[in-house]
């Protein structure tokens, strides 16, 4: 029987400065376009001015990375050469449409406030209707399937292509829907072949060629109710040891690690803070933690993502001369550590043919 879940379609990297993170990327070797921005008008006869939340990505043939960002009234930092799309909808639907937007960033700056880095996980889904039916007898609350249309550079030029996904709901009442403990997950329809045609054609100097691989770290006590929880998303289950449990995907990998197993795994790393915001109504101190007594919300944490890489070697020249910083981890893929990568590791596997 085959999987409704194939792999990876998307992660999203969530970063505070948009113009620092292209920059630290095109460093990296990764090719992206100028970010897009939704804009709206203040008043009848007002330029356009952007708010919500920003993105672009870095395309592989069946996956990407996106980076994303909150527009910040306060600081204005928008880069130069971004895009800005005007929101064209009728006047009666603009306002559900500016809500929706919000709650999107707000969902962004929540993430934001526990740690810059790996926030989202989409997964590549063949049939998007049948695993939505198999989550909702499984227990799993998602908030049913959309659809989206994003711009995609095809030969005869731009078109709108449409994309199905769903999203995943925590089990926390008062948790945002659409959010779980570590980010936003979900799954999305796979690529079209026009789709896989057109991203081919993007050509990453450090030779990336797709995702294989997310890590993601828990405290050492949640390592099992973590694991039956991603069972329930994926519909299989882990192997591995007491410390980390491996999915396999088939083309990719989600790796569980406990905190005190992760620089084991990647020497040198340590976990972020895997704790949440406080629930509503909490006390905290005016720093934010929770006043003793009160209660912080123990979450896992993405600390890294893996994309496999046409010549590791040479991957491993271009990074060096770009000066980054370059590690080894306990397989021996290289990996740039989260401080020299904005709060999440990279890490860069050799390409098998049976890999990616």
């Amino acid at each position: 029987m085959g999987h409704d879940i194939s792999g990876l379609h998307h992660v999203g990297h969530v970063v505070r400065d948009m113009e620092r993170a292209l920059e630290r990327y095109r460093r990296l070797g990764f090719t992206l376009p100028p970010p897009a921005y939704p804009a709206i008008s203040a008043a009848e006869g007002t330029p356009a001015e952007p708010f919500g939340a920003g993105n672009t990505h870095a395309y592989f043939p069946r996956d990407f990375i996106e980076l994303v960002t909150v527009v910040d009234d306060a600081s204005g930092r928008i880069p130069a050469d971004a895009h800005l799309i005007p929101l064209e909808v009728p006047a009666d639907r603009l306002p559900a449409v500016v809500a929706a937007v919000r709650g999107t960033a707000a969902n962004l700056a929540a993430c934001l406030r526990r740690f810059e880095g790996m926030h989202i996980l989409m997964f590549d889904s063949p049939d998007v209707e049948g695993a939505a039916a198999r989550l909702h007898a499984g227990g799993v609350g998602h908030g049913g399937v959309h659809a989206v249309q994003r711009p995609v550079e095809t030969r005869e030029g731009t078109r709108l292509e449409p994309v199905r996904y769903l999203e995943i709901d925590g089990d926390d009442p008062a948790t945002a829907r659409g959010r779980v403990p570590e980010g936003r997950i979900g799954l999305a329809e796979s690529p079209s072949a026009e789709v896989i045609d057109a991203q081919r054609r993007a050509d990453h100097p450090n030779g990336a060629i797709g995702l294989v691989e997310c890590v993601l770290c828990v405290t050492d006590g949640e390592l099992a109710g973590v694991e039956r929880r991603y069972e329930s998303y994926l519909g299989r289950q882990a192997t591995g040891s007491a410390v980390k449990r491996v999915f396999d995907l088939g083309d990719a990998k989600v790796v569980l690690v406990t905190a005190s197993a992760l620089a084991d795994l990647l020497p040198g790393e340590r976990p972020p803070a895997l704790t949440d915001e406080p629930r509503p109504g909490e006390r905290t101190s005016a720093s934010g933690e929770p006043l003793p007594g009160e209660r912080a919300l123990a979450s896992p944490a993405f600390v890294a993502y893996g994309v496999a890489v046409r010549d590791l070697a040479a991957t491993e020249r271009f990074l060096r001369e770009s000066g980054l910083p370059v590690e080894r981890s306990a397989e021996g893929d290289l990996f740039v550590p989260a401080a020299a990568a904005l709060g999440v590791a990279i890490v860069f596997h050799q390409y098998t043919s049976g890999g990616s």
